[in-house]
């Protein structure tokens, strides 16, 4: 029989001790620690970077509910539990295998990733810096892109739910309204000064975060009663509560107030996008992931083709021999991605060439197994060379595979951490600063470092290129094997990469396969940077060859869950560069 949806505070005691024994019985684990097993469950398994949202998913899939409830759920608690990435204001993308009503198997990919307002123009933010905004696209209601992520959790809801929305959103209504402890990473988040000091300059984000002239302390209850209420409108009247009405308004006069130029007709006529997967062969399994306007599936289909033709398995696990092949192979995709890839709505992009096998093989011969090419031979090389910040995990992941083998992979974000730093005063949500993985200004780096050509030019209406890549693995049989995702810029293409290679080549275990310290490699600047558990005997390898190698903390937050081919076991591995969790029954 389905668990009974508790009442709200039944519910928050509930969600509250599942989620905290979480936090006690992996708060002590690290990358540098033996890799521990994956969390095993024999049915159905959530994996999310937060314990409350992971809890909200397993809550929805212990009531009978599916994948796709499950996703749901976690994704609009997320929105409650971590502000830092977490959002209504923002947007994202859904990778799913699920029967529907009927028991026919689909896979789908949904684009509810944010559109430039149609005031928008390729030159907004270079007339922007001219007027002495410096900061136009990632700081400020200007740099808001129109929020997707309501509507997109509720389109997928509709098409292959199964609860309804009132139960679904139960959670982050009850969190939201009664408070939960601030957590350890939203907290240090809220004490770094360069992010207090933006998030204080707007009134509305001081007020919530702040309330006392100092940030909320890490245990304390943090309730947000204009953000449950927004959340109860879209739970009784679906994404018009959020598209039309009060909150749209709230939404406008947030705009009006920052300079931004979102208006009523922008958040009316949003509309997610059901595109068809990037599905491609790569040992012996299938890789169903996210096509344009992320450039996650062209990247991992060209790295992962360039890579077959090498005896990566006989070179041994990040030996400096197999990582020089595997950044060799991403230093050239990225060229690729930076000139040609844009959202395809908008510009028609060169797939069939990009993905040409004879292409693609040529791209393999050209990597010398000693010696690194450097960037500036490669096209697009004589692009300037900047030293930008390095991506944070500000973008957030979640897995969901229920008990009738259906998967579901989530990536969302509102890019920077807490997006543009910008709250809807009564509505009580974050507006994204998504407007900066467009090529704002010509020959300029993004705030990830990314120097991008025309097809990523701002214009009204379009989405700008991502690399989110929400992705699951299927074994020949169709049999979900794999679904997996992370944050991290774009490192999240070439950690996806990695632990792909991890499982399938190399194979590791699956927490071991998330622990392994990894690598990147984005084409320009022209450097591999590198996790500090990458041992010194490798990087002197790398550099031997020729690669310039830069030190950087973590990369990403991953969240994996393995479905084991014998077994059917369900082994959630959380990332331990994170504070999330893996839960199941």
């Amino acid at each position: 029989m389905p668990r009974a949806l508790p009442p709200h505070p039944t519910m928050l005691a509930w969600l509250t001790a599942l989620a905290l024994a979480t936090v006690s019985s992996s708060a002590a684990s690290s990358v540098e620690a033996a890799d521990p097993p994956a969390h095993e469950a024999p049915t159905s398994m959530v994996v999310a970077a937060e314990p409350f949202a992971a809890a909200a998913g397993e809550l929805m899939l212990e009531r009978g509910g599916n994948a796709i409830d499950a996703a749901v759920a976690t994704g609009f608690t997320l929105a409650v539990t971590y502000p830092v990435a977490g959002n209504l204001g923002g947007g994202g993308f859904m990778v799913a295998q699920i029967r529907d009503s009927e028991g026919i198997q689909r896979r789908f990919a949904l684009d509810f990733r944010e559109t430039a307002p149609a005031a928008a123009t390729a030159d907004l933010y270079v007339r922007a810096r001219a007027e002495g905004l410096l900061d136009a696209s990632t700081f400020g209601a200007l740099s808001a892109g129109v929020p997707g992520s309501v509507a997109g959790l509720l389109e997928a809801l509709r098409r292959y739910g199964t609860l309804p929305r009132e139960v679904v959103l139960g959670p982050a209504i009850s969190l939201a309204q009664s408070g939960f402890p601030m957590t350890r990473r939203t907290a240090e988040f809220l004490r770094t000064p360069s992010i207090r000091e933006q998030l204080e300059r707007d009134p509305g984000s001081k007020a919530l975060f702040y309330p006392d002239g100092e940030p909320i302390a890490e245990g304390a209850n943090f309730r947000q009663p204009d953000l449950a209420k927004t959340l109860m409108g879209i739970a009784e009247f679906g994404p018009d509560a959020f598209y039309r009405g009060e909150i749209a308004a709230l939404t406008v006069l947030a705009m009006k107030r920052g300079g931004g130029i979102i208006t009523l007709a922008d958040l009316e006529n949003y509309r997610p996008v059901m595109r068809l997967p990037m599905i491609f062969p790569f040992a012996g399994h299938s890789i169903i992931t996210m096509p344009p306007p992320s450039s996650g599936g062209v990247c991992l289909k060209q790295i992962l083709t360039m890579l077959e033709r090498h005896p990566l398995a006989e070179l041994g696990h990040n030996s400096s021999a197999a990582l020089h092949l595997m950044v060799e192979a991403m230093r050239r995709s990225f060229a690729d991605r930076n000139a040609f890839l844009g959202d395809p709505d908008f510009v028609t992009l060169p797939l069939d060439r990009l993905l040409d096998a004879k292409y693609l093989a040529a791209q393999s011969a050209s990597i010398n197994p000693a010696l690194a090419t450097p960037s500036d031979a490669l096209p697009g090389g004589s692009l300037p060379s900047v030293q930008a910040p390095l991506e944070k995990e500000e973008t957030t992941h979640y897995s969901v595979v229920d008990a009738h083998g259906n998967a579901v992979s989530v990536t969302t974000t509102l890019n920077g951490a807490f997006g543009s730093k910008t709250l809807v005063v009564g509505a009580g949500y974050l507006l994204n600063n998504e407007m900066d993985d467009f090529a704002a200004e010509p020959g300029k780096a993004n705030l990830y470092g990314l120097i991008q050509g025309d097809a990523n030019a701002v214009a009204p209406g379009k989405r700008p290129l991502s690399s989110m890549t929400p992705t699951i693995i299927t074994d020949g049989n169709g049999n979900v094997r794999a679904v997996l995702g992370t944050p991290g810029g774009p490192t999240i293409i070439t950690n996806v990469l990695q632990v792909i290679l991890n499982l399938l080549v190399f194979g590791l275990e699956p927490q071991a396969a998330v622990n392994a310290p990894k690598v990147h490699h984005q084409h320009l600047p022209d450097r591999v940077q590198v996790e500090k558990e990458i041992p010194a005997d490798v990087r002197e390898g790398l550099e031997r060859r020729g690669h310039a190698v830069a030190e950087r903390s973590w990369i990403g937050d991953f969240q994996l869950i393995y479905v084991d081919p014998i077994t059917g076991v369900r082994k959630g591995a959380t990332d331990p560069r994170g504070g999330g969790a893996a839960l199941g029954h």
